[in-house]
């Protein structure tokens, strides 16, 4: 009960700041893990959670080459931190809860119209679930289109690095997995030519900042 009431006194921007917090920092603790490191061993607390950070931020920034660093599961992890950051932790909390059923309270759909920038709460809850359908969408075109390039080069390891690149150009997040293969901080360099990959990436980055801009008359689906 005393959860309940802390969290109805606190303010829309201090409940998704909080939100950010407490995802940067389980971020932290999963990659400071041995399972996360391709060496096996413990990550120093400050580069974990440099990386966390940048991840749910999007910023790109990075500190040890992604591939180099991290085994399969703190690719994950990262991964899925910046799916989090990308579409944004309210955003998602709150579709999950509306597709299972449940009532979405006036305090959530004002964090959430915070959260989105949007004008008004009316239809905020509706909104949200039409431009998370719409990510996911153009995440898996993206990652479809990309896979004939990578799987071509790198045989089956190509469908999760056209997954992972998929969701990081849509997120605008600026990680990549090609430090492995091309060497550290190689970025998407050896594919620059190549159309496959090139013009999906063009076309996710667009779409994602299209998505991150939120023009209401464009992502808001007519009433019915």
């Amino acid at each position: 009960m005393s959860r309940r009431f802390g969290l109805r006194r606190m303010s829309p921007f201090r409940i998704i700041m909080a939100g950010f917090i407490a995802v940067i920092l389980a971020g932290t603790v999963l990659l400071m893990l041995p399972v996360s490191s391709r060496t096996g061993a413990w990550t120093e607390a400050g580069v974990a959670l440099f990386t966390a950070t940048s991840a749910v931020c999007v910023t790109g920034l990075v500190v040890k080459d992604t591939a180099i660093t991290w085994s399969p599961f703190g690719q994950a992890v990262i991964l899925l931190l910046i799916q989090i950051g990308g579409l944004g932790i309210v955003s998602l909390t709150t579709a999950a809860a509306a597709a299972s059923g449940r009532k979405i309270s006036l305090l959530q759909r004002s964090s959430l119209r915070e959260s989105i920038s949007a004008d008004e709460v009316g239809g905020i809850v509706r909104m949200t679930g039409f431009m998370i359908k719409v990510a996911f969408a153009a995440e898996l075109i993206g990652a479809v289109l990309m896979m004939p390039a990578f799987c071509t080069e790198f045989g089956a390891e190509g469908i999760w690095m056209s997954v992972f690149h998929s969701v990081s150009a849509f997120c605008n997040a600026g990680f990549d997995i090609m430090g492995g293969k091309t060497g550290a901080f190689s970025s998407l360099t050896y594919f620059k030519s190549r159309a496959g990959v090139v013009f999906p990436v063009c076309f996710l980055i667009i779409i994602g900042g299209a998505t991150a801009c939120r023009p209401r008359s464009f992502w808001r689906p007519q009433p019915r």
